[in-house]
């Protein structure tokens, strides 16, 4: 790779991509734009989804707001109830909640390509309806977790059924 330009600025060819997939419905490759590029506030990731897949579970975050621009391909973004068809151009808004729960598919023929912002706050909680699970992260930085940094304090996910009471294996003196 040649020298870069400029600490803030960076191409999408330029960074090393990571790849993830599951099964046969779930799978990405992924280019961490946001940190690469000095970001600590405001996260962007580049994502290529192939057809008939998606990166990620439908999910919804309590801490940081998404947003999706489609840069290629055409899919179906799932927002809490609905299914909307998205192609190149479209901007998805994600606000916390959820109902605001979400997920990105590729339904058509050729690779789905969109970038996904979101804001970094470094204590997160994601819901995961369908499998009914929660996920929890707490990081000096999750920009720095997501470069190859410290590890986060707190990185876990569970099912909600397995919740203990507050008291559950402490010494209570009883």
């Amino acid at each position: 790779m040649s020298a870069r330009r400029h600490p803030n600025v960076v191409n999408v060819s330029e960074v090393e991509s990571m790849t993830r997939t599951a099964g046969t419905r779930f799978g990405a490759v992924r280019k961490n734009l946001g940190a690469v590029s000095g970001g600590s506030a405001l996260g962007c990731t580049w994502h290529e989804v192939e057809p008939g897949r998606a990166a990620y579970p439908r999910h919804f975050h309590t801490a940081n707001e998404e947003a999706v621009y489609v840069l290629e391909g055409t899919g179906t973004a799932l927002i809490g109830e609905a299914a909307v068809a998205i192609g190149p151009g479209d901007f998805i808004g994600l606000p916390v909640g959820p109902e605001h729960v979400h997920q990105i598919k590729n339904t058509g023929t050729a690779p789905l390509r969109y970038l996904a912002f979101s804001t970094m706050h470094d204590v997160e909680i994601v819901g995961y309806p369908d499998s009914k699970k929660i996920g929890a992260m707490a990081a000096p930085s999750l920009r720095a977790a997501f470069t190859g940094g410290p590890k986060p304090w707190v990185a876990h996910i569970g099912r909600e059924a397995d919740a203990v009471g507050y008291f559950e294996g402490e010494d209570t003196g009883e």
